[in-house]
């Protein structure tokens, strides 16, 4: 089962996803967020590790999301990736020098590395919702803002699951029951 959480900064979407990934006993944590010497960075880390379980594996991983996937599926009930966006956010560093295309096309051939590598655990995707904002001023942060419209979209396409997440409360988008329904 794949469920991507959408949802704007401090909506709630990793404390969503926590209490999902809870329910299926071992869960392995990938974290993409890098520090780095930014003092905000390392408290928001901080705060983010103490709101896990101790018994939960946490996978520190800036780009390669489905080889950490993949390694552990196998032992894990469920797999919380947060987030897709931060990821997004350093795979375009690492391919800076690479047209947006490119890096579009890397992001979308990741993320079905990713869906394929979860082989029946519950993988849970917590991405921004970039779109509902003002248009950016620069032409860096407005290609930035199409790809993660484009890698929601494709998550979304992808997943068997899609909440947003306002305020601290679910909207359910998409829901498997629903799904297998109408077909």
């Amino acid at each position: 089962m794949l469920t991507l959480i959408l949802g704007g900064a401090r909506s709630g979407k990793s404390r969503l996803a926590q209490r999902l990934a809870a329910q299926a006993g071992r869960v392995t944590y990938i974290a993409t967020l890098q520090a780095g010497d930014d003092p905000e960075m390392v408290a928001r880390i901080e705060r983010h590790r103490a709101d896990r379980p101790d018994s939960w594996r946490t996978i520190e991983e800036p780009l390669a999301l489905a080889d950490a996937v993949e390694r552990s599926a196998n032992e894990a009930g469920a797999i919380v990736v947060d987030c897709l966006t931060i990821w997004l956010s350093n795979l375009s560093w690492q391919y800076r020098d690479r047209t947006a295309r490119q890096v579009e096309d890397a992001a979308r051939a990741e993320l079905q590395r990713l869906a394929a590598a979860a082989r029946g655990c519950h993988l849970i995707l917590v991405s921004n919702e970039l779109g509902c904002a003002t248009v950016p001023e620069s032409a860096v942060a407005r290609a930035f803002r199409d790809a993660q419209g484009l890698l929601n979209q494709w998550a979304a396409a992808a997943a068997d699951e899609v909440i947003f997440t306002v305020a601290g409360l679910p909207l359910y988008l998409k829901t498997a029951r629903r799904e297998a329904g109408a077909q």
